[in-house]
């Protein structure tokens, strides 16, 4: 029996719950086959799916009313919350965790929780009883020689225990040391001769023993990076705090290594020959790998053909080698301002499966045709072999198609070429924007660099027309492929995005009303409940009653977002409103089960574009292959663990990379300490003001007890910082001037004060 099934048994008895000597009489399990189901059972504990119970029982978290099994998300003040792994019925939300009932878990640990109490829509607590899987082997932190023993501080402050280093365990050994040289990205790590020259030195460590009420967690340094200052000591801290496996196993070296790196005349059997066409990579001036190739023709009848080709990473990498497997380990590239950690190796993703120019590359082919309105008629999906005629940037294409003439005099040959793809580019979104699809065209932060790698700026990112007509040829395909799957009946894996959720959704309502805006929900039947919510050490965790509406069911199209953008484009809001719309929705993520994407107004998306940095895209090519083959994916079993593990890896890279940004953001403000800029407040809460600088897209606090001229508090229900004798309000979308008062780049932090408010606040 496989483990889904003896779940699946169980989760259907009363309560979710079966004893063992029940278990083998119900499913008449005898002799040897005993042993086997035993261990089933530890397996499925282990996962949190079921809790052993001290009687001998076995219960479903999934149907449990005591047991909850989630991720611990820990403050820097000790308390915590559990995040469940699936809806707790009648619960919304998270479990609090007092700080005494933790039993030691550790930020982004795997735990079961027993519940503990069911407050008013779902405001629960629940402690800790088991923990499942640690999400930290190692830690990296600042070695501190101190009165009682020498420690580690852990970077993250959500670590709140110091890590005790024996003095014996306090300088790695050679092989350590060795093995850190091949782990890193940046210089070499420091020798080190005497433990007194580890003071203040960042290091990594080896958690041997994890900490409980009755000590601290004890450890081993394993790596010296370097001093707090050193260049480049930031990308190190970064990867070895969100444990990003950044060496390749010299296993895997020797595999990639041993591919060849050019096509021979077998690896063109049964593939379709596009080297004679016009088709081009367009990619950012950076951009070191290309995995997408394009190119449009327009047919007789007036109809689209566009043609996708995609780098064939599925021919190189098989199931279980173990390129495979690390690259399932990693899950996706993840990429910093000046550097990257790839899912694949350099052999891999920068040659043979690169769509470099005037090279023969194997590609996995969809061919879309479209009508007039950008209706998909007809898709094909093919093996195929191209040579890309020119390796075009974003910026060129642009000028291009802006009429530069240097840029059309250049690609001559191509320009009718490059007008077709904005024609058809822009047919596609218009056929998005009409069903409903949501797009925030919201900059990002740049970072800029001199030529020795020394930060100089931060500016705002720009997006023309050539990158609208790569991520529509792209979401196209994407598309093509999910309907594709979805047709065969086939298990596949989907990039899905589900419905907003309530409570934020109604918190978004009421900043947007000061504005005079709103998602036009207002109708919804609600239900209001008072309860205590706990505060955060800024305003010393004492309870604060708080009025909540929430609705009790949510009918909601993303055309009432859609309709929300576009009145506020353009306008002195539009930036907060559209970051707080976004916070309301919930993260994309990938599952076997389609239910659809909201913000893409689709009723079936995948990823199938990006196989060199993502590993859902090469599971999708082989889903793909065995489609066009007639045969079943061999791993089917597999797609729901491969689905929620490149899910997490997703988004470990995305706070790995937003981190990094927001440190090297709060490093360049180090030397500007002390001068004015103009601002905006993004938000307020009991603490202060939190403002955005206008032209260096950076944030910061200002703290509530540093406003001038009056005592200020927070008012809720207005969610504005009101002054108690002069009644000054300061609230979201004011502008201000601003002084910057210190930066904190460890801790990513600015504070800023009031110089004076400046006239000209929203337009109602």
């Amino acid at each position: 029996m496989t483990d889904s099934a003896l779940l699946a048994h169980i989760t259907k008895q009363p309560q979710g719950k079966t004893g063992l000597k029940h278990l083998f009489k119900e499913l008449r399990i005898k002799g040897d086959e005993r042993a086997a189901i035993e261990t089933a059972l530890d397996r499925l504990a282990a996962r949190g799916d079921l809790v052993e119970l001290s009687n001998g029982h076995y219960v479903a978290t999934s149907r449990s009313r005591e047991f909850v099994a989630g991720r611990m998300s820990v403050h820097r003040d000790g308390y915590g919350f559990l995040i469940p792994d699936r809806p707790v019925p009648g619960v919304s939300g998270d479990f609090y965790i007092g700080r005494d009932n933790t039993l030691g878990a550790m930020n982004g640990d795997r735990v079961i929780g027993r519940i503990t109490s069911l407050g008013p829509q779902g405001r629960s607590e629940a402690e800790v009883v088991r923990i499942l899987r640690r999400a930290h082997p190692t830690v990296v932190g600042q070695f501190r020689i101190h009165r009682k023993g020498l420690f580690v501080a852990p970077h993250d402050e959500r670590l709140t225990e110091w890590i005790e280093i024996p003095e014996d365990m306090a300088i790695p050994d050679a092989a350590a040391a060795g093995q850190a040289q091949v782990d890193r990205i940046g210089p070499a790590p420091i020798e080190i001769a005497n433990v007194s020259e580890l003071d203040g030195m960042i290091v990594n460590v080896e958690i041997l023993e994890y900490g409980d009420r009755k000590g601290p967690p004890v450890g081993r340094v394993i790596e010296v990076l370097g001093s707090p200052d050193d260049f480049g000591i930031d990308v190190e801290i970064i990867i070895r705090k969100h444990h990003l496996p950044n060496r390749f196993p010299a296993d895997v070296i020797e595999q990639a290594q041993s591919i060849p790196m050019t096509i021979t005349a077998s690896d063109l059997n049964d593939r379709r020959d596009f080297r004679s066409l016009p088709i081009v990579t367009i990619d950012g001036e950076t951009a070191r790998d290309f995995d997408d190739a394009v190119l449009v023709d327009k047919l007789p009848n007036g109809h689209y053909a566009l043609q996708v080709h995609i780098a064939d990473v599925s021919h190189y990498v098989t199931p279980g080698s173990a390129i495979d497997q690390e690259a399932r380990l990693r899950g996706t590239s993840v990429y910093f301002p000046d550097r990257a950690v790839p899912m694949l190796p350099f052999e891999l993703s920068t040659n043979i499966c690169s769509l470099v120019p005037q090279a023969d590359r194997l590609v996995l082919s969809a061919l879309i045709e479209f009508d007039r309105l950008g209706e998909p008629l007809h898709f094909e999906f093919c093996r195929g072999v191209i040579r890309s005629a020119e390796r075009m940037t974003y910026t060129n294409v642009h000028l291009l198609l802006e009429g530069d003439a240097a840029q059309r005099e250049r690609y001559a040959p191509m320009v009718e070429r490059f007008e077709l793809m904005r024609e058809l580019a822009e047919t596609l979104q218009h056929k998005r924007d009409k069903r409903g699809s949501i797009d925030f065209d919201l900059p990002e932060p740049l970072i800029e660099f001199d030529e020795t790698g020394a930060m100089t700026g931060i500016a705002r990112s720009s997006r023309n027309i050539a990158h609208r007509i790569i991520e529509e040829f792209m979401l196209a395909a994407n598309e093509a492929v999910a309907a594709h799957l979805e047709q065969t009946g086939r298990a596949a894996i989907y990039r899905i995005h589900e419905m907003p959720d309530p409570k934020r959704l109604m918190e978004f309502e009421e900043v947007a009303a000061q504005f005079g805006y709103s998602l036009g929900i207002g109708a919804i039947p609600v239900s209001r409940h008072r309860y205590k919510e706990r505060g955060s050490s800024h305003d010393g965790g004492r309870a604060v009653h708080k009025e909540v509406v929430i609705p009790k069911e949510i009918k909601l199209s993303s055309r009432a977002y859609q309709k929300l953008v576009a009145k506020i484009e353009g306008k002195p809001e539009e930036r907060i409103l559209s970051y707080l719309m976004l916070r309301s929705l919930k993260q994309a993520r990938y599952s076997e089960e389609n239910v659809g994407h909201f913000a893409l107004a689709a009723t079936h998306y995948t990823h199938f574009t990006s196989p060199i940095r993502r590993y859902p895209d090469l599971i999708v090519h082989r889903l793909l292959t065995g489609s066009i083959d007639g045969r079943v994916y061999s791993n089917e079993s597999e797609l729901k663990s491969i689905a929620d593990e490149c899910s997490l890896t997703e988004r470990r890279a995305a706070d790995a990379e937003r981190e990094l940004v927001e440190w090297k953001k709060a490093k360049f403000m180090e030397g500007r300490v002390g001068e004015e800029f103009d601002g905006l407040i993004i938000s307020a809460a009991r603490y202060g003001l939190f403002v955005e600088l206008a032209e260096l897209f950076v944030e910061g606090l200002v703290p509530i007890d540093t406003l001038p001229g009056d005592h200020y508090a927070y008012h809720e229900n207005v969610r504005k910082i009101i002054g108690q004798r002069t009644r000054r309000e300061f609230s979201i979308g004011d502008r201000v001037r601003v002084m910057l008062e210190r930066a904190d780049p460890l801790e990513r932090k600015l504070q800023f004060s009031i110089v004076e408010a400046v006239r000209g606040k929203r337009k109602r």
